[in-house]
């Protein structure tokens, strides 16, 4: 079985920083976090070495031809993005996304892909800042300013700068499971989950209070007992907050509301429980806090568009002796 070849297309004025996000995630070897050895391909339309806006000059190895062959495409960003996308890149999009391989558009890459016509009719997003721009240029992409990544399936895309390392990891989890996403977010030191659905803004207190030090705790606790029951007004009232206030400071620390905060967190314990150990359908469910192996299987379809029986057979490395155990559960 070959490895995976990721295609991450640089061009003339590239920033290093949003060429390095690939990078740092397929770019080097991971097979010791439990990843495939990724054949990760560096590719430009132009020809010689490119120049960045950081003044470094870039020797790029491959030419677009790189696309062909590519299993992920990822264009980290983008410039003119009111010209016409070039030919050749246009043609080779299009050729990688027809036979199947996975387009990304990091930060401003959605131009290039939208440029292409490969979004028309979906939903996608870029870096705030640019949102507007995108809508006019494209009005027949919904495009949603809101979050951090959109994940339609065959392509993805990222809000700006660390977005697309959110939207890497993402791509890591969906293909290779959780802990492996988890080990490599552990080794480059990033938050190891935020859903795509979390708001581009964050609002953060500005200097730690004992109030401030309750909330944190009474998170810190929930995250601890994810199996146990854990209302809104129970965890306000370990707070210190009111349900009011203890909503509007959520909201405003994480970017999301504390019941698909919640769910979230349920459902990436679930997805540990499934690829680490052979437990049952009902007894993963009542450990994440799910109370039954329905809610389960719901709360996977909804986020993760696949069931906790398919997850476990992909990922779970118990899953050839067990797949008959639980084929009745589910």
């Amino acid at each position: 079985m070959r490895n995976p070849i990721i295609a991450a297309v640089a061009f003339d004025g590239i920033s290093p920083f949003h060429l390095s996000v690939p990078c740092l995630v397929f770019g080097a070897d991971r097979t010791k976090l439990g990843l495939p050895r990724f054949d990760f391909r560096v590719c430009a339309a132009e020809e010689g070495p490119i120049q960045t806006d950081a003044g470094l000059s870039i020797s790029v190895p491959h030419d677009l031809s790189a696309l062909d062959e590519a299993d992920i495409v990822i264009i980290p960003s983008w410039k003119d993005l009111e010209a016409p996308l070039a030919a050749p890149l246009k043609g080779a999009l299009e050729r990688a996304h027809e036979r199947g391989a996975l387009i990304v558009g990091l930060c401003l890459g959605t131009f290039a892909i939208a440029a292409a016509g490969l979004l028309a009719g979906r939903k996608a997003t870029t870096h705030w800042a640019y949102t507007d721009q995108l809508k006019a240029l494209h009005p027949d992409i919904a495009v949603d300013a809101d979050v951090l990544y959109v994940d339609e399936g065959d392509i993805v895309t990222s809000a700006g700068v660390a977005a697309g390392l959110d939207c890497c990891l993402h791509i890591v989890r969906a293909r290779y499971g959780a802990e492996a996403a988890l080990r490599l977010a552990r080794h480059v030191m990033l938050s190891p989950h935020r859903q795509g659905g979390q708001a581009q803004f964050i609002e953060r207190p500005l200097a730690p209070t004992p109030t401030a030090d309750r909330f944190a705790k009474a998170l810190d606790e929930v995250l601890a007992t994810l199996g146990e029951a854990h209302s809104l007004d129970s965890v306000a009232d370990a707070a210190g907050l009111t349900r009011r206030t203890f909503t509007r400071r959520f909201q405003k620390t994480t970017g999301t509301s504390f019941g698909d905060w919640l769910a979230d967190q349920r459902v990436a314990l679930a997805q540990r429980l499934l690829e680490q150990t052979d437990k049952s359908m009902d007894m993963v469910a009542f450990e994440a806090g799910f109370g039954s192996a329905t809610s389960l299987r719901q709360h996977f379809s909804a986020r993760l568009k696949t069931s906790p029986m398919q997850y476990r057979r992909e990922f779970s490395r118990h899953a050839p002796s067990d797949r008959a155990a639980y084929s009745t559960v589910l």
